[in-house]
């Protein structure tokens, strides 16, 4: 009986080493048997997490598993992307982050939890926001070479809205000032909404913002829409100037992308970057988010990295030139 009850527990014990050293390889072809969580590191009802909710509802269907969105808001989205990093790198746990919070966070805050590139897997780049320069209607400006005109003749007394020192906004015009060779009023706010506000009341005059906050407000005729700030022209919209055309070499390209924990299988990141392309492409997901302004962009890892790496380098070396510290 004793030797049984000893054979029995080796073959037990012996089953569960096999299973707890399983090669990831193994382990990974049958993924995902468990729901998967997107963590969107900011509060509900923004343009990450609408798109997280949006492609979770597709990648659902197509893995028959539940993608539910978790939103761990805070620290200018430090708090929900150190959550991923401390997960477990299966496959389970993933960001959706954005520029902000990978190409931009290391340089405004020394002190930060974790590397935005030596600590995620790149899963696939998901979208680039269309990004607008808009001024108030009282600006005697219809178009970028108006207004730079218009600013030289009047330097220092333009006010320009931002969501804080280091934020896109803030960069955006930092790039036109030393672009255009002029000098404007930086106003920072505690975050995106009160500097739209602002804008629209005639507080400050100028504000570079996200087309999901200022196109309701330029179809209301309180904001007037003067470029956008990509390279080229949204598809979007296509009528629209960018900044570029006055001001060559000009671009800042807001985007969002899809992390895993550095350490993840490369067979699991290939088959969530599939998923989330395969839910970016869909007519319905494509319509949703272009009509806030938001142009879904799939890729590969490798395409999304190197733009990654590429944008961390950009606006690391501006933020430290500019000794801008974050808020």
């Amino acid at each position: 009986m004793k030797r049984r009850f000893l054979l029995q527990h080796a073959v037990a014990g012996a089953a569960m080493a096999a299973a707890v050293f399983a090669s990831p390889a193994a382990w990974s072809q049958q993924w995902p048997e468990r729901p998967i969580t997107i963590v969107v590191p900011w509060a509900a009802g923004g343009s990450t997490d609408i798109l997280a909710r949006t492609v979770s509802e597709q990648m659902t269907r197509s893995l028959g598993q539940p993608v539910v969105v978790e939103n761990k808001a805070g620290a200018s989205g430090n708090i929900g992307s150190l959550a991923v990093v401390r997960a477990k790198p299966d496959g389970y746990t993933i960001l959706f982050g954005s520029m902000s919070t990978h190409a931009m966070n290391p340089a405004l805050m020394p002190s930060m939890p974790f590397h935005g590139v030596n600590d995620f897997a790149p899963i696939g780049l998901l979208a680039f926001v269309t990004n607008t320069m808009v001024v108030h209607p009282s600006v005697p400006a219809s178009n970028v070479k108006e207004f730079i005109a218009y600013a030289k003749q009047n330097p220092d007394k333009i006010a320009y809205a931002s969501a804080g020192a280091g934020s896109t906004n803030h960069l955006s015009a930092v790039l036109f000032e030393r672009a255009a060779g002029i000098k404007m009023l930086h106003v920072p706010y505690k975050g995106g909404a009160p500097a739209v506000a602002d804008t629209v009341g005639g507080q400050t005059q100028l504000l570079f913002t996200a087309g999901t906050q200022s196109l309701p407000h330029v179809k209301a005729g309180k904001l007037k829409l003067l470029g956008v700030t990509e390279a080229k022209r949204s598809e979007l919209m296509p009528d629209v100037p960018t900044v570029a055309e006055a001001l060559p070499g000009y671009e800042l390209a807001v985007w969002y992308g899809a992390f895993a924990p550095v350490g993840t299988p490369p067979e699991i990141v290939a088959r969530l970057n599939a998923e989330i392309n395969k839910a970016l492409t869909q007519p319905a997901v494509k319509a949703k988010m272009s009509a806030m302004g938001v142009d879904v962009a799939p890729s590969t890892p490798q395409q999304f990295g190197a733009l990654l790496k590429a944008d961390e380098q950009k606006y690391g070396k501006l933020i430290r030139e500019l000794g801008i510290k974050g808020e």
